[in-house]
């Protein structure tokens, strides 16, 4: 129907990331002594809201942990998060990023897609853009979607400022036909 648009989060409804985004938060805090962090612990963290940025939370998880290196900065936790996200070669270490799986099959994306058009499909995700092309690239979805706002767009979710972006951009008034779907409180 016209005004409908579908809104997709990226993580946890496109991309399954318990073994990369996920696990690189784990992988971090041990690298820094939180060795009391598990999935379940950022499952807790992430249900709760206000932690859609990786960085950030593993940052606060490792200074939760009594055992957790002090006084590190974001840019230090966010190093280590790329490097475990992202891989390293020179050092071997394996590209998480790589083992992330798309959720829905393609050809039901595929199928929305064709009923309400790709000018109203977008994505709203605390990624980096280039973490957000990738995946879609990767996946071959990336042709389904007209708008993707991501983490250097502006303030992240809870902020209305994601949703209603992608609405501005879709060329569509934020309303009861504007569906957004995610799977936190951010």
């Amino acid at each position: 129907p016209a005004g409908t648009a579908l809104l997709l989060d990226m993580d946890g409804v496109l991309a399954e990331v318990s073994g990369s985004y996920r696990a690189a938060i784990i992988e971090t805090c041990k690298h820094y002594g939180a060795t009391s962090i598990t999935f379940d612990t950022v499952a807790e963290w992430k249900a709760r809201g206000g932690c859609n940025n990786d960085w950030k939370l593993s940052l606060d998880l490792i200074n939760t942990d009594p055992n957790g290196k002090k006084d590190l900065t974001l840019d230090e936790v966010t190093e280590t998060f790329e490097r475990f996200y992202q891989g390293d070669a020179d050092t071997g270490l394996v590209c998480l990023c790589e083992l992330e799986t798309l959720i829905p099959k393609k050809s039901t994306l595929e199928e929305i897609c064709n009923r309400i058009g790709k000018e109203r499909m977008a994505i709203v995700t605390g990624r980096p853009r280039k973490d957000c092309d990738k995946f879609l690239k990767l996946h071959g979805i990336d042709h389904l979607f007209s708008v993707c706002v991501c983490m250097e767009d502006g303030p992240p979710k809870p902020d209305p400022f994601p949703v209603s972006q992608a609405c501005k951009l879709l060329g569509v008034e934020p309303s009861l036909s504007v569906v957004m779907v995610g799977d936190t409180p951010d």
